[in-house]
């Protein structure tokens, strides 16, 4: 990771970063040795915090180890709203890449200050940034989303959870509605059909690089709202569509806004939680919106079969008009958003520019957009990781919605259940979701007891593989059986319904652990990667159901599902050999190799200026006994202590513009385009 002093950042900003945490929360009660015992009450308030908070983290840092600090540095983190987790959490850099903007951290800190008409000066530079005018949360944590009433924060969780899962529910009701939409619309075949799961999942995949990094710039409580509202009304003209184009198109749009919600929700989570809680509050929110799926057509069979096809839409609007009233009661999560907020609102209370927070900065709408629609394909093409997670995760999932085309040919054709007791079937699915999320603290276990890296002093990617091979076996056991005992009628309904909850646990597993095994392999650029699979993951979850119908009448469901499982068979050596060698193919990434690259460098930076304010430190030591020896007296001493601080600050200054002018290497994502001369 390059990261480089922006110009008018100070070099005790700077430092604040060696540390992973601001300034203002490094311990006070570091010993320091270099305590000065003179009186300082004539020198500057300016100067002496300044001079202060220089101290503490030269202090700080020094006694943190080269591991330690790597590990900082490795760590992806969603700017400096992101809260981290101690070295136990294994589902650490998950839970931190997720987050809808996937730029780096380089590239966030490298934009253009905002500037101020009033002071002429910009909230980089040190004239403008005084700390006796930076706006923090109160004292009391009452606008600190980690320290609002636990009740609440679960209020929280359980709006966010029920919003998403209203938009993933959307996603497969329509299967249980599609004969009447056959019949409405004088379709012929069901795959055509089918284009509505397709289109949907499609608007998904591009809504989530689009509009879900919005919450960047107007904060995540806008972006719901809005988002939640364009959703519910585009499901208006699908209640009242005129022919099937109509459904495919605001089908399309309507999860376009809607991904806003699935893809805010987990980083949502890690606003509000601390280290620890975190991992429950993802998982009690993940719970509805991974079961969304399963339940869809449990819903939707039972609407369609009473009601008819067009009230699976109208149940949706209901659902949704209710999710808009919920989500009004979710306060804005997202610190930068806050304190932006309150800083801007104390500047105009104050009539006063010099207020300022640590987020004030300008962000490019264009930029961001560009960065998000770019990258993610970059690594696609050029990484052999996203090459086999892609197409695994992408098969598993695909295979996932081809089972709301096999569930309703075996219980409703095939053993004349009604469309809405056969949805019922899902349930078993469902709680085979249910039942991995649970198993979470087991395999917290099973990925800590894996031998911890040396370098970060945390267990590195492979231990994810362990718990992905569970999943890889689980998934085809399921499907397999299931595809032998759903028909014929004489075996006993429950079989296969208990074997699908093999099938869900194993897809769960799969995608959680899948998911964290590419986080932690490609540190800052982990949201990058996890929107190449999610990208990659729709498209063949919403085109491979399109074959589904041709394909179980022409092999009949049992030869159907034993191609399908047979497929998921052979691709278990896939988490076998990155649990063996993947620190070795992790190793030959030009990414990752780039990323090593850019740490070390970073690293030597750092040590730079940790050896210029540790000389700083000594010359003060060194005046100050010189000082005490020719008793020059208490005012002689304030003197020298005023004129050491000034130093200091000069020479900080001095390392600001040495530092920033020093070449960087910035981490985007044209260089990967560039053929290795390896």
């Amino acid at each position: 990771m390059s990261e480089k002093i922006p110009p008018g950042v100070t070099a005790i900003d700077y430092a604040d970063n060696v540390t992973g945490a601001p300034l203002a929360e490094v311990p006070t009660d570091v010993p320091s040795s270099n305590a000065s015992s003179t009186d300082d009450s004539d020198i500057s308030s300016h100067d002496a915090k300044q001079a202060t908070r220089l101290e503490k983290t030269a202090s700080h840092v020094s006694q943190m180890s080269h591991a330690t600090r790597l590990s900082h540095l490795i760590r992806p983190r969603t700017r400096r709203s992101s809260f981290s987790s101690d070295d136990s959490d294994p589902l650490e850099p998950l839970e931190l890449a997720m987050t809808p903007n996937i730029e780096t951290e380089a590239e966030q800190a490298a934009r253009e200050p905002i500037s101020h008409a009033m002071t002429a000066t910009s909230f980089g530079s040190v004239a403008s940034r005084l700390p006796d005018f930076e706006v923090t949360f109160d004292d009391n944590g009452s606008d600190d989303p980690r320290q609002w009433p636990v009740w609440y924060r679960f209020w929280i969780v359980a709006a966010i959870s029920y919003s998403t899962w209203v938009v993933v529910v959307y996603s497969t009701s329509y299967t249980s509605s599609i004969p009447g939409v056959m019949e409405a619309f004088n379709v012929s075949t069901e795959a055509v059909a089918m284009l509505g799961v397709t289109t949907y999942l499609f608007g998904l995949a591009v809504g989530a690089m689009v509009v879900a990094p919005m919450s960047e710039i107007i904060g995540r409580r806008n972006v719901y709202l809005v988002c939640i509202v364009c959703f519910t009304l585009l499901v208006i003209p699908s209640a009242l569509a005129t022919s099937l184009g109509e459904i495919l198109a605001v089908r399309f749009f309507g999860a376009f806004f809607g991904a806003a919600l699935v893809a805010n929700g987990p980083a949502t989570m890690v606003d509000i939680s601390t280290d620890d809680n975190r991992a429950l509050f993802i998982s009690v929110m993940s719970i509805a919106p991974m079961n969304g799926p399963v339940t869809g057509p449990l819903i939707g069979g039972f609407v369609y079969e009473y009601l008819g096809w067009r009230w699976d839409s109208y149940i949706v609007i209901i659902l949704g008009g209710v999710a808009i009233a919920v989500m009004f009661t979710v306060r804005e999560t997202y610190a930068p958003a806050i304190l932006k907020a309150k800083a801007a609102k104390k500047r105009k209370e104050m009539d006063d520019d010099r207020y300022w927070c640590r987020y004030d900065e300008r962000i490019s709408v264009l930029q961001l957009v560009k960065t998000n629609l770019s990258r993610p394909f970059v690594l696609a093409v050029t990484e052999p990781i996203l090459w086999f997670f892609n197409f695994w995760l992408s098969i598993v999932y695909g295979i996932l919605y081809l089972c709301f085309v096999a569930y309703p040919i075996v219980f409703t054709e095939g053993r004349g259940w009604s469309a809405g007791i056969s949805g019922l079937a899902f349930l078993g699915i469902g709680i085979g979701t249910v039942a991995a999320i649970a198993s979470e603290p087991l395999c917290r276990r099973l990925i800590n007891s894996y031998p911890k890296d040396p370098e970060t002093g945390r267990a590195p990617p492979e231990a994810s593989a362990r718990c992905m091979i569970i999943g890889a076996v689980l998934t085809p056991i399921g499907q397999l059986v299931f595809s032998w005992t759903g028909l014929p009628a004489t075996i006993h309904w429950a079989v296969p319904i208990a074997f699908g909850t093999l099938f869900g646990a194993g897809n769960t597993i799969t995608f959680i652990y899948g998911s964290n095994y590419l986080a932690g392999s490609y540190g800052m650029y982990a949201a990058s990667a996890l929107a190449s699979n999610m990208v990659i993951r729709s498209v063949i979850g919403g085109t491979l159901p399109l074959a589904g119908p041709t394909m179980y009448k022409a092999m009949t469901p049992q030869w159907a599902g034993t191609f399908l499982g047979l497929l998921e068979v052979c691709l278990i050596p896939i988490p076998i050999i990155f649990l063996k060698y993947g620190k070795q193919i992790r190793g030959r990434s030009r990414v990752i190799r780039q990323m090593r690259a850019d740490v070390e460098r970073t690293e030597a930076k750092r040590a730079k200026l940790l050896r210029i304010l540790a000389r700083q430190q000594a010359k003060r030591e060194r005046e100050e006994a010189a000082a005490a020896t020719r008793g020059s007296g208490s005012d002689a001493s304030q003197d020298g202590d005023r004129g050491m601080h000034s130093i200091d600050l000069e020479r900080t200054a001095d390392i600001d513009e040495e530092v920033h002018n020093e070449k960087t290497v910035e981490p985007v994502a044209a260089p990967i385009l560039v053929p290795s001369k390896e």
